[in-house]
This record gives structure tokens, sequence and C-alpha cells, in this order.
């Protein structure tokens, strides 16, 4: 049995911090739906050196999607937050089944994405949706080394007296 936290003192004493407070109230929400269908988050190792300043870092979601053909998978990016949906056509009634253990069930599944992530690829390949993701870092947002000018006076120079 799970608890319910409630979040609606944060939204009182933590001003300019909403989205991080909705963030933990919809992962609270969530955390109670069901588990179907499973899925992986991998974190990629960077693929070269000059990837050290956070670009380039890259993620995978497989999802097992068994029986879904690709007509009937939608993967949707809005407002920061990737959706995977399945919806399967009409039970055909001609077929009777002994045993019915696959679910054929549609879906639609939520991951909250951070800023600056992109989808870059998806592939579906046996049963498993695999889609690709990317941090692309904007070059406003990228550290920068900043040259330190020197106030002093430059060195004075000594003339010589002609004689």
């Amino acid at each position: 049995m799970r608890t319910q936290i409630d979040f609606s003192p944060l939204y009182r004493s933590a001003v300019g911090f909403d989205r991080l407070v909705s963030l933990l109230d919809s992962a609270a929400a969530t955390s109670q739906a069901p588990g179907w269908p499973p899925y992986n988050i991998e974190r990629l190792p960077k693929a070269d050196e000059a990837a050290k300043d956070g670009d380039g870092d890259s993620y995978r979601i497989e999802v097992a999607v068994a029986g879904f053909r690709p007509d009937q998978l939608s993967i949707e990016v809005k407002e920061n937050v990737l959706t995977v949906s399945g919806k399967k056509d009409p039970e055909d009634t001609s077929r009777t089944f002994l045993h019915r253990g696959l679910a054929e069930r549609s879906f639609e599944r939520r991951f909250q994405l951070a800023d600056h992530i992109r989808v870059t690829e998806a592939e579906l390949a046996n049963g498993l949706l695999t889609i690709d993701l990317t941090i692309e870092i904007p070059e406003a947002k990228k550290p920068k080394q900043i040259a330190i000018k020197s106030a002093s006076p430059a060195a004075p120079q000594i003339l010589e007296a002609a004689e």
C-alpha cells in the first residue's frame, strides 16, 4: 500500500519552483500507473572525449511492444513530455483462444524529458521499440572562457636624452 504525498505546502513556500513541484507531483501520480508495457532506460557512453561539457550525452528508451506494427505505434514530444502510445486494431472475433496470455491492449506511456533533450531516432525491431535521445545544449548555455584584461597602465618607457 502506497501513501499519497501532498505537495501543496511546497507550492505555498517555494517561489519559482512550480515546475519542479509539478514534476514531483506527476512522478508520484505515475508511480501508481500500471507497469505495462515494460521498458528500459539506458544511458549510453559518450562517443568521444570532445563531449566533456555535457553535449553528446545520450540515452535510449526501449519499450517492449510485441505484437504491434509500426503503423499502430505513435511517438510524440510536446512540452518536454515524450508520449509513446500503441493502438490495437479491433479484435478479430473469428478466432477462438483456448488461452490468451499475450497482452494485446492499447497503451500510453509518458516520459518526462529534461530541457534540451531531443529525440534523434526511433526503431522497431524484434518486438522492441527503441527511442534514442540526445542532450543538445545551445551555444548560449554552454560555459565560456572569459578573457581577463589588465587595468594597470603599460610599463613606462624610459627615453634616453640625446647629448
